[in-house]
């Protein structure tokens, strides 16, 4: 029952999530459309988005401390699928068959995931968190973890090597620590709500200073790569990479399928690989947004009607040029 509720919230807050990105991205729209450019801040529609995003990370963070992060980080591809189907209502999009077929197939993984969950038991205590981390399994994962990471800041520092593999996969090591730290001090805290205090001991403060380091520099090398690289490569990449570490290190740390049958840890993984291929369908096939005006209005420039325009020009460095100034260069010619 109670890894029901972690999971009814981890799906609430995760449809959150997408309609809070399309809110925001429905404001940013807005405000360009109007003629007097305003800051995203000063518009109510951007408040209400970044207060509902507020809500679904909250909400996120709180089902950690009822269910298996094997079963609460996969659950983010409904953020994914929930975007694609919302921004037809909210942004006016064409639903797509890549989008249906992607949905179908996430759904499908949910399903899986959903009835072939590690069943262990969700209250965790703080002596069973500092049991957890002077664990062998745990220390000999830390010391590779560390190793790997090391390994590729030292490319990613001295060698310039940016390449979207090399930044994600220092974002999803860093992210197999947030989750740890993110499911202690979330069960610490329900269990403190409850009446057995936890925030008494040091572990809660110290994996809560973890949560927070990891976090932050997760989001750095995430903000890179979408800097870099266009988001159609990045949320999928991201998706896979993320799932998969945050899995495996529950799987090690918190040891969530120990008592798992073999057939059961079969289909759970084959629902996080639908859910996989469908986060990848939808996103690898989304085409880029252009604007739907492919002229500048000449409304505001001195001299010119307000039907004059000025066309792009395909073949020259410049973005395109008036019709008086083409006659210049003819004559000067």
């Amino acid at each position: 029952q109670t890894q029901l509720l972690g999971v009814l919230l981890a799906a609430a807050s995760n449809i959150l999530i997408s309609v809070s990105l399309n809110i925001q991205k429905c404001a940013h729209l807005r405000l360009v459309c109007q003629a007097e450019q305003k800051p995203c801040y000063m518009s109510k529609l951007w408040w209400c988005g970044i207060t509902l995003l507020g809500l679904g990370e909250v909400g996120n963070f709180t089902a950690y401390g009822f269910a298996p992060i094997a079963l609460v980080a996969p659950l983010g591809c409904v953020s994914v699928i929930g975007s694609a189907f919302i921004s037809v209502f909210f942004l006016k999009k064409t639903m797509r068959t890549a989008d249906i077929l992607g949905g179908t197939l996430t759904i499908t993984g949910i399903y899986l995931l959903v009835t072939f969950t590690p069943n262990v038991p969700q209250e965790l205590t703080a002596r069973q968190v500092q049991n957890y981390l002077v664990s062998w399994p745990f220390l000999v994962y830390s010391i590779l973890e560390i190793t790997i990471f090391c390994i590729l800041l030292y490319f990613y520092k001295k060698k310039a090597v940016k390449h979207i593999m090399v930044l994600l996969m220092m974002v999803a090591l860093l992210a197999s620590l947030t989750v740890i730290a993110v499911k202690a001090v979330s069960s610490m805290i329900a269990l403190s709500v409850k009446g057995k205090m936890q925030l008494t001991y040091s572990v809660f403060y110290i994996m809560s200073i973890l949560m927070a380091t990891s976090c932050a520099f997760q989001i750095k090398f995430l903000n890179q790569a979408m800097h870099l690289y266009e988001a159609t490569a990045v949320v999928p990449i991201n998706f896979v990479f993320f799932t998969t570490s945050a899995i495996i290190s529950g799987a090690i740390f918190y040891q969530e399928f120990q008592s798992a049958a073999l057939l059961s840890v079969f289909m759970f993984l084959f629902g996080c690989f639908l859910s996989s291929l469908g986060v990848i369908i939808v996103a690898r096939n989304k085409k880029d947004e252009h604007l739907q005006i492919t002229f500048i209005d000449c409304e505001h420039i001195p001299g010119q009607k307000l039907t004059g325009k000025i066309q792009p020009d395909s073949h020259s460095s410049c973005y395109g040029t008036l019709n008086k100034e083409d006659d210049l260069v003819k004559r000067q010619s």
